[in-house]
């Protein structure tokens, strides 16, 4: 009999240093997504804690730390806090449109505004068209954009101000990468816009019927991966499976705004 598909090569790459804790290093596992399956593969693997970057499935595998964390929100179970409801009530004029994985100059230049602001020596700074392009559009599995803009009373197309890609997949939302407004003196800055992008994914997989959206791994001891906590509740993936998140586990880092990077 014909197995339904091949089973994946794993590869790992060489060690480099780590983006989130200083003084270490960071090496990944990782796959080719191709084919007919790739979104049953995609699937299989973000249940054990693998995450898309194009055409390739990848978590962390280093060596002596396991600081890296998978962690997704329960969809069905999530309320909002009464700072996160502000946050909505504040945002609840933007117009959000679900668009087909396709890069646009619009896009590109938002997300390079939001480069400039947030994360100027990171190590997608150097990120051209291009690149850009790649990431958004060569996508083996179900992507989509969602685009995020201000609500104008002309009829007219308004200002981009958030933009997330997002992987489809049977159990949820995967928040592949997200960016926004981040100017402090723009005009069309919207401070805790990350924030309700979160909240946007959580409303739609959970009318979808989906129980989880996935964010990636949060670091424990590193301030830019704190504010995953604040979506409760929370399962991280551990030895034994999945477990729900408890304050034992957090520790206490100022949170910044999400950054949401293919981490």
């Amino acid at each position: 009999m014909t197995a339904p598909f091949r089973f994946p090569r794993f590869f790992v790459t060489t060690p480099a240093p780590c983006p989130y804790l200083p003084g270490r290093q960071e090496r990944k596992v990782f796959t080719e997504l191709s084919g007919p399956h790739a979104g049953e593969l995609n699937d299989a693997l973000s249940r054990i804690g693998f995450r898309r970057s194009q055409g390739v499935a990848y978590r962390p595998s280093c060596a002596g730390c396991t600081a890296c964390v998978s962690v997704r929100i329960v969809t069905q179970e999530f309320a909002p806090n009464a700072s996160q409801r502000k946050l909505l009530r504040r945002n609840g004029d933007l117009e959000i449109a679900v668009c087909r994985p396709w890069a646009t100059d619009e896009q590109f230049q938002l997300l390079r505004r939001y480069l400039a602001a947030r994360h100027p020596g990171g190590g997608m700074a150097g990120m051209d068209e291009d690149d850009y392009a790649d990431m958004i559009e060569h996508s083996p599995v179900n992507s989509m954009i969602v685009e995020y803009r201000t609500r104008t009373t002309d009829g007219s197309r308004g200002e981009l101000v958030g933009a997330c890609l997002t992987d489809r997949q049977a159990d949820g939302l995967s928040m592949i990468y997200s960016f926004f407004a981040a100017d402090e003196e723009g005009a069309e800055a919207r401070p805790g816009l990350g924030n309700v992008i979160i909240m946007d994914h959580i409303a739609r997989a959970r009318d979808a019927g989906l129980p989880f959206v996935y964010l990636g791994y949060w670091v424990k001891g590193s301030a830019r991966m704190a504010y995953k906590t604040r979506y409760r509740p929370l399962e991280v993936l551990g030895p034994n499976g999945w477990r729900l998140l408890t304050e034992e586990d957090v520790v206490a880092a100022p949170a910044r705004e999400p950054a949401l990077a293919p981490a």
